[in-house]
């Protein structure tokens, strides 16, 4: 069987006075690996809406229609989510998110040459299934390698990768217009720089601590979850993680309907901003470019903060976190929509971005909370197929027709009843995964 289907195998156990250094420096490794890897997955994802405007001139192509092509992605990469995320719980993620990297940046080589309707949709579905192999294997690696007090956190610095992706995106799709003296170098460049990455990850990344001599994470960091598992380093079967921890927790289907809202807000607003602030605000599109990468690099602060705080504040519990932060989005997508201020927009846009990637990351740190480490991949890949099925699709398409059909207020009362019934599903997990329970039982049996 190929190694991309097969996990590392393990080997003999280092000396225990090497453990501590080694440990140290592989979980370094093994985090840089997947942050650029997956940043750079975002390179050749959302590159297409920076090419919408020049597409729409040049071939006369409808809101609808854009749409449509961009919705390809969205259901190609929902369901391959779901269904690779499945296979990555029994795969290498080494060859695995090197695999799906490269192929993804070949499909965008391939956008730069295509001018049809038709051929952009197929494209991008091929695209959005090989995009479908990059949180999977991420997950996988950041549950083996980062135990469960810790993982608020760290998994917080890790999600802003795509943070920096997508803010990079402006950045490397002008660099390829002006490189190739062509719209179609916003699709050549970031393809070109995402199959270099995918080549580093192949070179850096690890399966499991176990398959570098390393004791499991849990008996490093002396910290077990809550999940209870005959036996934590055992290969669950298929069915065995998509039956017994995936479709039978309630939990996972209330996050997941919860990321079917969280996502119609993140892309209806994120994917629309080059078009709306250069048709409605008067924007050039190097400025909303800068807007646009402002919604990014708002994101890395805000996510971190909020992954600290679930952590910290919370004690492990992701949802009070993510209802505030929707509380918050309501009033910068409002602020959004009715000024006219050049300021004022770009601060709403930051503060919007700073929001509402935390409910995006905790929903996906919730999933690795209610599972085994085994079944990580498809609990992730259940709440993504939902998310990007159910809401980045509603981004494309609803929202297309909306502004075609009934002009752009449709389309932010649309976002704002979303931010709220986000608010309504998170809300049924409020006190799932609190840790600080544990943590007084330990010290009344101590005591």
């Amino acid at each position: 069987m190929l190694k991309i289907f097969r996990p590392a195998p393990k080997i003999e156990r280092m000396e225990e006075s090497k453990i501590d250094s080694v440990y140290k420096r592989y979980r370094l490794q093994v985090f840089i690996s997947i942050f650029i890897g997956y940043a750079a997955y975002y390179f050749i994802r959302k590159n297409f809406n920076m090419a919408i405007p020049y597409l729409i001139e040049t071939y006369g192509f409808s809101k609808t229609q854009i749409g449509l092509v961009g919705s390809a992605l969205g259901i190609a990469y929902g369901i391959s989510k779901f269904v690779m995320g499945n296979v990555s719980d029994r795969s290498n993620p080494r060859y695995f998110m090197a695999t799906g990297l490269i192929l993804s940046g070949i499909i965008n080589l391939m956008l730069g040459f295509s001018s049809t309707v038709p051929i952009l949709f197929i494209l991008m579905l091929l695209n959005g299934w090989f995009q479908g192999m990059g949180w999977p294997p991420a997950g996988r690696t950041m549950t083996h390698w980062f135990s469960d007090r810790e993982r608020g956190f760290k998994m917080s610095i890790w999600n802003v990768s795509h943070n920096v992706g997508g803010a990079l995106v402006p950045v490397l799709a002008l660099a390829g217009l002006n490189l190739f003296s062509s719209w179609r170098g916003m699709f050549y460049f970031p393809a070109i720089i995402s199959i270099i990455v995918g080549i580093i990850v192949l070179i850096f990344l690890r399966d499991t601590p176990q398959s570098v001599g390393l004791p499991p994470i849990e008996e490093y960091k002396n910290d077990y979850p809550e999940i209870q598992v005959d036996d934590r380093e055992r290969e669950l079967s298929a069915k065995e993680i998509l039956i017994q921890y995936v479709l039978c927790n309630k939990y996972i289907w209330y996050i997941a309907i919860a990321n079917i809202f969280v996502y119609l807000v993140r892309y209806g607003v994120m994917d629309w901003i080059p078009v709306y602030l250069k048709e409605m605000k008067g924007f050039n599109i190097e400025d909303a470019g800068l807007t646009f990468s402002l919604f990014e690099w708002a994101a890395i602060p805000g996510t971190i903060i909020v992954g600290w705080l679930s952590d910290k504040v919370f004690h492990g519990r992701r949802a009070p976190m993510g209802v505030i932060c929707m509380i918050g989005v309501i009033v910068s997508v409002f602020t959004y929509w009715k000024s006219t201020n050049l300021i004022v927009i770009n601060i709403a846009i930051a503060f919007v971005g700073a929001l509402i990637y935390g409910p995006v990351m905790l929903i996906g740190v919730a999933a690795l909370d209610y599972v085994p480490k085994k079944a990580a991949g498809t609990a992730a890949g259940f709440t993504g197929l939902f998310g990007y099925i159910g809401g980045e699709v509603s981004a494309n398409v609803i929202i297309g027709m909306i502004i075609d059909n009934a002009g752009w207020d449709g389309v932010f009362k649309l976002i704002i009843v979303s931010s709220i019934l986000a608010i309504v599903f998170l809300g049924l997990t409020w006190n799932t995964h609190d840790r600080s329970k544990e943590n007084q039982n330990q010290i009344e049996s101590k005591s």
